[in-house]
């Protein structure tokens, strides 16, 4: 007995809200995931999520949302996040921060934890990433074999070494929050399927889906301004992941990169 999962990356904005629901039905035909999580920080104008955007996001068939840095940009989420138990912030933000930082996904007869942390290196400082992950891949364990980590990150050496401190603990470690997809896709000795970062759902053609020109003036001025979403033409990358029920560990996975030019799945 095996679950598939599909992690996608990033959803930046309108542009990767619009691609992941026209794409999203073919990705189920073709990877056939029985939990789809989806990381939703970006989601609202390239800062953090509302209700109702969540809302679609489970109707398009998302069974989880993680989130990161811009958990908190929208205001309005303190009034619905823990009432929103398929919504997972980082975990190792202060004990006092409303939400939860894992969750027990159910669906089509799978389960699966997933757990949201948040890196130090090159972000706010805040609760150690790696013993808050100790803490909560054991009281996973305690329920399922399926734990799947979304550490959202600056540092590649960072996500890396949290790749090798769950390996053979959690079956899925992805790194979110710099929108590259990555090069390093591998099943760890452990059995943990690892990639350093997933990529992003959004515009291909700005600077991590923000408009170019706005980024470029900060580049070269040092000068404030605002960066807003870009509109022009997408690209969606994810992975998917086969997982051993009995063991918890990866058999199998395999990166996702599609563009709006050529995208049909076979």
């Amino acid at each position: 007995m095996s679950t598939n999962v599909l992690f996608i990356g990033d959803i930046v904005g309108n542009v990767g809200r619009s691609a992941l629901k026209r794409v999203l039905p073919a990705l189920k035909s073709k990877y056939n995931p029985h939990i789809i999580i989806v990381n939703g920080e970006n989601a609202a104008a390239g800062r953090g999520i509302t209700a109702n955007i969540a809302k679609e996001f489970f109707e398009w068939g998302v069974h989880g949302i993680t989130m990161g840095n811009h958990t908190w940009d929208n205001k309005d989420l303190f009034e619905w996040i823990d009432d929103e138990p398929r919504l997972v912030r980082p975990a190792n933000f202060h004990e006092s921060a409303p939400g939860q930082g894992m969750a027990f996904i159910k669906a089509n007869g799978k389960q699966l934890a997933i757990i949201n942390l948040q890196g130090r290196t090159f972000l706010p400082p805040i609760d150690c990433p790696f013993n808050k992950a100790d803490e909560l891949v054991e009281q996973a364990g305690q329920k399922t074999n399926n734990i799947l980590v979304d550490f959202h990150a600056e540092a590649t050496s960072e996500k890396i070494a949290m790749g090798w401190h769950l390996d053979g603990r959690a079956s899925i470690v992805v790194g979110t929050h710099t929108h590259v997809q990555t090069n390093d896709d591998t099943i760890l000795p452990g059995g943990t399927a690892y990639l350093t970062d997933v990529g992003m759902v959004g515009p291909k053609e700005g600077v991590l889906g923000m408009e170019r020109n706005a980024v470029l003036h900060k580049f070269i001025t040092q000068m404030p301004v605002r960066f807003v979403v870009d509109e022009g033409k997408w690209h969606l990358h994810a992975v998917s992941v086969q997982l051993d029920d009995t063991t918890g560990k990866a058999t199998r996975m395999q990166k996702i990169r599609l563009t709006e030019d050529e995208w049909l799945l076979m």
